[in-house]
């Protein structure tokens, strides 16, 4: 029962992640007059500060001198930095300037995006199905650069970058709150000078807006961390095949705000284009699921037949004499 309850709360806590993800474009329209790097700016700084109470909630600092002597980890949490900050300023960037659908479909083609890199850069080995859907993909890309007028480069930038990013992760392999903190400490100095050059020639908003305006720029540091605090709770709970489907969340809940929201324009050849995505992650989820089973079904008959192995085992067929040394005949 304790199990069951804690996947469900998991379960909760991964939805709450990804909702809260895909309901974000809802946010950055409410801090104009604020450009995308001054909000990006904010978000650097004020994610910090959140980060650093977590900290000194769960009371977790030992990390920090083993990250200081690690140069090679240090200097992959630089580029993770800097990968996570093109991200994150192109997202804000395309929200507030009408382009809320492509940037989803740069969530949707992170996947496969992720696959490929895989495939290039790590030596990993495709099934047909993983072949199948990237084909797909690249197809899609085609069809909508031919829609657009020209390549979907802001999809394609930001599905680049989430994949690099998250090809730095797995090799740093640290916690979400603690390689959040580290990535915020890199990027917190360049940030804040930023906003205080902003300020000495007179074009910052932060104060200009009024306090409400303010409130909303340092609430951008709480807009980040509590959907990866989510995501982290929601990590050692659930499977990472159930994690796999709910970061669709996100982009579907991006496309319906741009299509039905924010009124964006979805010509016949955007839809086409979307259609071939979607195929092509319906593929790559029903072959996930079928392997993830296939996977479970081969450790179980190998904890069955480890289970039987001891009752099956042949007994030792030399005899020996009693005595209280038991010894062997030879």
């Amino acid at each position: 029962m304790e199990g069951r309850n804690e996947q469900r709360a998991g379960l909760l806590y991964g939805i709450g992640a990804y909702g809260m993800w895909g309901l974000v474009p809802l946010f950055w329209p409410l801090l104009e007059p604020s450009g995308a790097m001054e909000i990006l700016a904010h978000r650097m700084v004020w994610s910090l500060a959140v980060v650093i109470v977590a900290l000194l909630v769960v009371r977790r600092w030992a990390w920090i001198g083993e990250l200081v002597r690690d140069r090679r980890k240090l200097g992959l949490i630089s580029v993770a930095a800097a990968t996570i900050t093109l991200n994150w300023g192109l997202y804000i960037w395309a929200v507030n300037n009408g382009q809320v659908v492509e940037a989803s479909l740069g969530y949707f083609i992170n996947p496969l995006v992720t696959i490929a890199m895989g495939v290039l850069l790590l030596g990993e080995r495709l099934r047909s199905v993983q072949w199948a859907a990237v084909t797909i993909a690249l197809a899609a890309v085609l069809v909508l650069a031919i829609g657009y007028g020209r390549p979907p480069w802001i999809s394609l930038v930001l599905a680049f970058s989430f994949a690099t990013y998250g090809l730095i992760k797995k090799k740093v392999n640290m916690g979400g709150l603690e390689s959040l903190a580290a990535e915020t400490a890199v990027l917190f100095v360049p940030a804040l000078g930023f906003l205080l050059w902003l300020a000495a020639t007179g074009e910052s908003t932060f104060t200009a807006g009024g306090a409400g305006h303010g409130f909303l720029l340092a609430a951008t540091g709480i807009v980040t961390a509590i959907p990866l605090i989510c995501f982290g709770a929601a990590a050692i709970r659930v499977p990472l095949s159930t994690l796999g489907l709910l970061q669709y969340l996100a982009p579907v809940f991006q496309f319906g705000l741009g299509v039905l929201y924010f009124k964006e324009a979805t010509p016949p050849e955007r839809w086409a284009g979307f259609a071939l995505v979607w195929l092509a992650l319906s593929l790559l989820t029903w072959d996930a699921l079928r392997t993830a089973r296939r996977n479970r079904a081969l450790a179980v008959r190998l904890l069955a037949t480890a289970a039987a192995a001891p009752a099956n085992a042949i007994p030792d067929p030399t005899p020996t004499l009693p005595g209280p040394t038991e010894q062997k005949v030879t």
